[in-house]
């Protein structure tokens, strides 16, 4: 199904097919708010503070307009991804209303795949403006790693063989929401690269492609329906239930490593009991939407942690 489904925009021309499947239609803002998914907007968020907060230790200076700039330009692209999603799931049969996650605004039918779709290219453009600035300041390299954000966000569940359809989703946000979105915040700040942000990105990253594996782990029976072949569908509960462990509690290790830094930067090991108990939970909930409450503490987790970091960056 999902390599011989039309383009979104020729499956809906007129853009009003889908009728609304569910009372109590919420209104306009709310659709939209739920199309972008806020519960997981934190996974865009945290790298550029931590990023930053790695670059102000370093440095002891920060250019706010660069870091806000960068902020916002995440966001739009994680909203752009996340709304590119919600409309191809749909147009290939992998969301309907009786799904066990929470509620996509196009299976619902509260707004049609090409109304969704091309809300996440106005995202996407947007992104790309404030990007021109982000080029302007870091060059080259900035305009690489940009192009292959957006390029990435939309070949997640887009194209022949989109990203999410496979076993790499984890890996694909640990690189574009911890190692790419860290080391680009930074370099955008000192125009350099360090360990430091290295090691940062490593520990951003791993608790973000949690919030994936908790949300593949959920929805793997109707996946396997469907078609996709995610990580919890290839290899099986018991494996993801592994990854997750890891992916939660490996970010704990890197603490050492910013000792360089200050004492502070061991603030983030305060979160080691939440960690363990979201693995308690993790092994304990059955699958079904008792996760929908383990995927928004899992975002919620990384954002702590890496709050906590930059915290401990800037008082180090």
């Amino acid at each position: 199904m999902s390599k011989s489904a039309p383009p979104i925009s020729s499956a809906f021309p007129d853009g009003h097919k889908m009728a609304d499947t569910a009372p109590g239609r919420p209104s306009a803002i709310a659709v939209w708010g739920l199309g972008v998914r806020p519960k997981t907007l934190s996974i865009a968020v945290t790298p550029v503070i931590v990023g930053s907060a790695v670059a102000y230790a370093e440095t002891g200076q920060l250019n706010g307009t660069i870091a806000a700039a960068a902020l916002i330009g995440g966001l739009l692209i994680q909203s752009g991804t996340n709304l590119h999603n919600d409309a191809a799931d749909f147009h290939r049969g992998a969301d309907t209303p009786e799904r066990t996650g929470p509620r996509r605004i196009t299976a619902q039918g509260w707004a049609s795949a090409r109304q969704v779709a091309m809300a996440s290219y106005i995202c996407f453009a947007l992104s790309t403006l404030i990007g021109l600035y982000l080029i302007w300041v870091g060059g080259w390299a900035i305009a690489v790693l940009g192009l292959l954000s957006i390029l990435a966000g939309l070949a997640y569940t887009g194209g022949p063989r989109p990203i999410a359809y496979t076993p790499l989703g984890e890996l694909f946000v640990f690189l574009f929401f911890g190692l790419g979105a860290v080391i680009g915040s930074h370099y955008l700040q000192t125009l350099d690269t360090s360990w430091s942000a290295l090691v940062a990105g490593i520990a951003i990253g791993l608790p973000a492609a949690a919030v994936l594996s908790a949300n593949n782990y959920r929805d793997l029976d109707n996946d396997r329906q469907v078609g996709k072949k995610t990580f919890a569908v290839t290899f099986g509960r018991p494996a993801t239930r592994i990854l997750y462990i890891i992916l939660i509690l490996a970010p704990h290790t890197t603490a050492p490593l910013f000792a360089d830094l200050g004492p502070w930067t061991l603030l983030p090991l305060s979160t080691i009991p939440w960690g363990i108990f979201l693995c308690q939970r993790f092994l304990s909930e059955a699958p079904g939407p008792g996760f929908n409450a383990i995927l928004a503490l899992t975002a919620l987790y990384q954002a702590a942690f890496g709050v906590l970091l930059a915290l401990g960056l800037v008082l180090g």
